[in-house]
């Protein structure tokens, strides 16, 4: 099932440490891959996975770095009352280029999705991103990414990828696989006007730092429709990490960044997480021990999923329909989760031969602004972007 060619073990003097922690810690639930043990992934619902590569970062300056501390404080940890079996894959080298890693992570992470295994990668660099999504190539014909960061990542198409550009190549490059993206906790001042306004034209989706620590439930529907879910470490404030993490001020708190991660965790559809711009330093207690929680807290929600989403049968949601400005809009609640949805109207697409309505995650504060004749943003921008994907070439045009 999986190629451990491409994975290194975790480090002895890791795996020696278990011994010592108490019997019921994260450490000892693990099926460690060792430089004794290659596991049997027989069970196993998440994997861990670090990626050991950084060089396509716009800060690189040739360090290398490891992921033991954060190994060690995940392991001392102990877990909730959790029923799925978890894994620790050990780590990707960096391949003699960053293509070279990219395939490795291409055909890990892919190998452990048609598994049914949820990879947990941890980073190196963000334009990893671009790897976990090639992985879906011959797995959905439609992907939705959802970046918890301060930036967009658009970057500037047409030069190398690096971890600010990532996404402008997963725009541009075929095959085109992307139908949304959405960006939660962006600050303004860190993207240009351009890169805003190309958001826009795109019909992408973002939410900007302020209105999340506001209220942190509006990231619950978006993340209920992600396939992936990339975290830049970087959109964590100062004051929560360590010395050399230290990036801004201003940024999310530890509470808020692992509220967000379980409800990363609980999406039912989510097949894919990754925390990435991990840069250790000698006082990296701080920064470990947050990572360690945010993979815990993931680890959670997924222990916590609900199948509140079948709904050929009529008796587990009720139907609402409302008429707005001549749109008839349909919502859906789930009588097992109180957890709603809103219809997109059908168009054909030339990508997929499903004929069913496509459902989009809502709260129930959209039905309400319907019933007040207010259509909601969410269902707009779904409904101009499945216009978009009639026509792929007018979306490569914007960025171009």
């Amino acid at each position: 099932m999986i190629d451990f060619s491409f994975l290194s073990p975790v480090q002895d003097r890791i795996v020696d440490q278990i011994e010592q922690l108490h019997g019921q810690a994260i450490g000892k639930k693990l099926m460690i891959h060792s430089s004794n043990n290659k596991p049997d992934l027989e069970g196993v619902k998440i994997a861990i996975l670090g990626v050991l590569e950084s060089r396509n970062s716009v800060d690189y300056i040739g360090e290398e770095f490891q992921l033991s501390e954060i190994r060690k404080a995940l392991y001392k940890l102990f877990p909730g009352n959790w029923l799925h079996g978890m894994a620790d894959l050990g780590d990707i080298q960096k391949g003699s280029s960053v293509e070279d890693t990219y395939f490795a992570l291409i055909q890990v992470v892919s190998s452990l999705v048609n598994a049914n295994i949820i990879p947990v990668i941890i980073g190196g660099s963000q334009d990893l991103t671009y790897a976990n999504y090639r992985a879906y190539d011959k797995i959905s014909s439609m992907v939705n990414i959802v970046n918890i960061d301060k930036s967009f990542d658009l970057g500037d198409s047409s030069k190398p990828i690096n971890n600010g550009s990532y996404l402008g190549k997963i725009i541009l490059e075929q095959p085109y696989n992307l139908f949304n993206y959405t960006a939660i906790g962006f600050q303004t001042y860190f993207n240009s006007q351009e890169e805003i306004d190309l958001m826009e034209k795109l019909y992408f989706e973002s939410y900007r730092l302020g209105d999340i620590s506001h209220s942190i439930s509006l990231v619950e529907p978006v993340l209920r429709d992600a396939d992936i879910v990339t975290l830049d470490l970087n959109s964590v404030k100062s004051s929560e990490v360590s010395l050399k993490q230290k990036h801004s001020p201003n940024g999310f708190n530890g509470r808020e960044v692992c509220a967000i991660s379980r409800y990363a965790g609980i999406s039912n559809k989510v097949s894919s997480f990754g925390v990435y711009e991990y840069n250790p330093s000698k006082d990296d207690e701080a920064t470990a021990m947050l990572v360690a929680q945010i993979l815990w807290y993931f680890i959670e929600g997924v222990n916590c999923r609900v199948n509140d989403d079948d709904f050929s049968n009529q008796s587990n949601f009720q139907k609402f329909t409302v008429l707005v400005e001549d749109e008839e809009l349909v919502f859906y609640k789930s009588k097992k989760t109180g957890r709603w949805w809103i219809e997109i109207p059908f168009l054909e697409y030339s990508n997929t031969k499903s004929r069913q309505h496509p459902l989009l995650s809502c709260m129930y504060d959209d039905y309400e602004s319907a019933t007040k004749g207010v259509i909601p943003e969410r269902w707009y921008k779904a409904y101009k972007l499945s216009l978009i994907h009639i026509s792929e070439p007018t979306r490569q045009a914007e960025i171009s």
